[in-house]
């Protein structure tokens, strides 16, 4: 029997595999804008959200800081974050007795080393501080535990307390206000700096921000700050602009511009973050 069978020949093949690498061709220049677009837009959706986080952090510490404690070198800003705060009695009248060696109120005529609270008690840990009347616009003050600062390590028992004790160094004149307030700065934290380091590059950016904290209290600034421990915070960063501004005495007015550079692509955020200077 004749069997009709035929297949392709080699001409026609070759036609088919031509054809179909142009229609490959041409499928690709079709797609390949949506897909680095896509990848484009992904990658400016991730750093625009490492660099928010990264500034939403900064916010929420600047919010705690002590009263006129920020202060700015460069690029490195440096604060005092509160964990608490409270009164002190500047009188004995009614008072509980609990610092009756030294008086219960808080002398600001000489060195004094116990003093009653008059608000709800407070939870201390080892290596806590506190800080009483920073008014000193430059900085320096809350940094300092000498005559002249109003810093002063805490010295009491642990856990919740109606009594301070701290090491007796007489507080400057300038720190008895009608308010009667002091701030405690957290041992585990003590200053902490907001950098921005290496800062650079034309298609991936060069610098970091990093976060600085538990090195201490330098009563003058260190940039960078030594020992303690730092963290990463954001990088690929090609510019960065912080500001701090002294609006009164009573606020102060932080701006932070902050540029993101990746792979050709950049984003840019711009925040403003408002500080009480009220002790």
């Amino acid at each position: 029997m004749r069997s009709n069978n035929t297949g392709f020949t080699l001409i026609e093949l070759i036609v088919v595999i031509v054809i179909t690498g142009i229609i490959s061709s041409i499928t690709v220049v079709f797609l390949k804008a949506p897909v680095d677009q896509y990848i484009d837009v992904a990658r400016r959706a991730a750093m625009t959200d490492i660099a928010d986080n990264a500034l939403q952090r900064m916010s929420r510490d600047l919010r705690t800081a002590v009263p006129n404690s920020v202060r700015l070198s460069g690029s490195y800003l440096e604060f005092l974050p509160t964990k608490a705060g409270g009164r002190y009695r500047a009188n004995v009248i009614g008072g509980l007795g609990l610092c009756a060696a030294a008086g219960d109120e808080l002398s600001f005529a000489a060195a004094d080393s116990c003093f009653e609270m008059t608000s709800p008690a407070i939870s201390f840990a080892a290596g806590d501080s506190i800080v009483i009347g920073s008014t000193q616009a430059d900085g320096n003050a809350p940094y300092k535990n000498s005559a002249t600062g109003v810093l002063r390590a805490y010295t009491g028992a642990v856990g919740a307390q109606s009594k301070v004790v701290i090491n007796a160094t007489q507080f400057p004149a300038f720190a008895s206000l009608p308010s009667q307030r002091f701030a405690v700065v957290s041992g585990s934290e003590q200053a902490v700096t907001y950098a921005c380091e290496n800062v650079g590059g034309t298609i991936d950016g060069t610098g970091t921000l990093n976060r600085y904290w538990a090195y201490g209290f330098n009563m003058v600034q260190t940039a960078p700050p030594t020992g303690g421990f730092s963290a990463l915070l954001a990088d690929n960063i090609s510019a960065c602009a912080i500001t701090y501004n002294v609006i009164n005495q009573r606020n102060g007015l932080i701006t932070i511009a902050l540029t993101i550079l990746q792979g050709g692509q950049r984003i840019h955020l711009y925040s403003e973050i408002h500080v009480n200077n009220m002790p």
